[in-house]
């Protein structure tokens, strides 16, 4: 676990801050690449929640927010304006003078400035304490060499506008609906505050610096993988015909808040015999049948990063011998693709180097369904897709995987027409010289899964059962 430096350590947590953080100086040096990058101000906003709006609010801040300040705090701002300029050589013999005006239009303002909410001592008696501008010693609490009330924050870009001609901000993605709502706003509002700068989106640069992960951050995913691996693990002794998904879910749940998890890394899902076949089905209704086969795909958030870990497994602990030929498939599928994990290769479904295609072309080629076709068609989703700050985190399924890069591995077969889906995933670092299997401690065999489930707990049923016959 990271220890974060002792003036930080010393103070008391505010209730939004997550379970750790890493060191101000790592956000900072995320700040400066950036600022390396530009030649115009960054102007973002944070999420902006209303606690007393629902009784199950709970913030959570904006993942590229949250990535350049490590701060969970509502109602929030972050300008960052470009790096100082080198000093210009001293002009040649002759030479006219360079314009001193021109050196560094921000020379007057710190080169970044983070915007919290003023203090509210009222809300604060229903909400828990909060970070504010006025609290004794912020800059170093923060790690920013400015804080601000976000009310200031308009009158700062309006400083900078006769010397911006542009802005940097998350625009609107081009979809019918413009992406989050909070995009739009940021966008509107400076419409407002400097109505003659022209937009530019920074966007895919933070991205691009979200897909390599600090130590830190693998640090907080093996956390996070852990977790879930050890959710799993108590599923697969908890399960038995006669539970309802749900409950099975709720003790995933509840390994996962118990470990320190603040939540899960998304909706959990957990299908039983038809549905084992949706993908992302989420309703856990069934009552779980002798015979069914069940997809646990259930993932732990530890301190904002999210596991992503699926297991399929017979609800009566032994796998029928179709169940296990389709789960063979699977899994020899999902050690090809592993295989070819490594710098270099890619997880699309085209080029020499795809990982995709090995594993489709490894399912496609082992097995039938029921009409003697081959099983490629029932491969219906992608191999893999990054994780991090968010399940689905920034990065491109076609592009060249690089060392520190965290992605699923996840070949499935889904047949609807025999109520039989599986899907085995397992999350990947990538290393210089191949990758490392975060979630190696989980068994994948369909013997080792076998062998865990025959040490199940017993059923209420069952021990009721002997407390009667011992009493008779």
């Amino acid at each position: 676990m990271l220890l974060l430096f002792a003036l930080v350590a010393a103070l008391p947590t505010p209730a939004q801050q997550r379970r750790d953080r890493e060191p101000n100086s790592v956000y900072a040096e995320r700040r400066a690449k950036l600022g390396a990058q530009i030649d115009a101000p960054i102007v973002l906003w944070g999420y902006t929640g209303r606690e007393e709006s629902s009784e199950a609010y709970v913030f959570a801040q904006e993942e590229n927010f949250y990535y350049l300040t490590g701060h969970n705090e509502e109602g929030a701002g972050l300008i960052i304006l470009p790096a100082k300029r080198a000093a210009s050589p001293a002009p040649a013999a002759g030479a006219q003078p360079a314009q001193p005006a021109s050196a560094d239009p921000y020379a007057e303002l710190p080169r970044e400035i983070l915007f919290l909410p003023a203090k509210d001592p009222a809300k604060e008696k229903w909400n828990g304490l909060r970070m504010s501008p006025s609290d004794p010693g912020i800059e170093a609490r923060t790690g920013f060499p400015s804080v601000r009330t976000f009310a200031e924050m308009r009158a700062t870009v309006e400083h900078l506008v006769p010397s911006c001609p542009a802005f940097y901000t998350i625009l609107p993605y081009e979809k019918e609906e413009g992406g989050y709502p909070h995009e739009k706003a940021v966008v509107d509002w400076l419409a407002l505050a400097a109505p003659a700068a022209k937009l530019k989106d920074i966007r895919s640069s933070i991205e691009t610096l979200r897909q390599i992960k600090s130590l830190g951050e693998l640090e907080f995913l093996q956390q996070a993988v852990d977790l879930s691996l050890d959710a799993h693990i108590a599923a697969m002794k908890m399960m038995r015909p006669g539970l309802y998904e749900y409950q099975i879910a709720a003790k995933m749940v509840d390994v996962h808040a118990m470990g320190g998890s603040e939540a899960e890394g998304y909706a959990p899902i957990v299908g039983a015999g038809p549905n084992s076949t949706a993908l992302h089905y989420d309703k856990l209704s069934r009552k779980i049948q002798d015979g069914d086969i069940v997809v646990m795909d259930v993932g732990a958030q530890y301190s904002g990063y999210s596991a992503d870990i699926t297991r399929t497994i017979p609800a009566n602990g032994k796998f029928t011998p179709r169940q296990r030929e389709i789960y063979e498939i699977v899994l020899g599928a999902q050690n090809a693709a592993l295989a070819a994990l490594k710098p270099g290769a890619n997880v699309c479904n085209k080029g020499g180097n795809s990982a995709y295609r090995i594993a489709y072309d490894y399912i496609n080629s082992h097995g039938k369904d029921m009409h003697g076709k081959p099983l490629g068609p029932y491969f219906i989703h992608g191999l893999s897709h990054h994780i991090g700050l968010n399940v689905h985190d920034p990065g491109g399924a076609c592009q060249p995987l690089q060392p520190g890069m965290v992605i699923t591995d996840e070949p499935g077969i889904y047949i609807p027409e025999e109520n039989l889906g599986v899907r085995i995933e397992d999350d990947v670092l990538i290393t210089e010289s191949g990758n490392k299997l975060l979630s190696a401690r989980l068994p994948r065999l369909p013997e080792e899964i076998e062998k865990i489930m025959a040490d199940r707990e017993p059923s209420r049923d069952s021990a009721a059962m002997a407390g009667e016959t011992g009493r008779d």
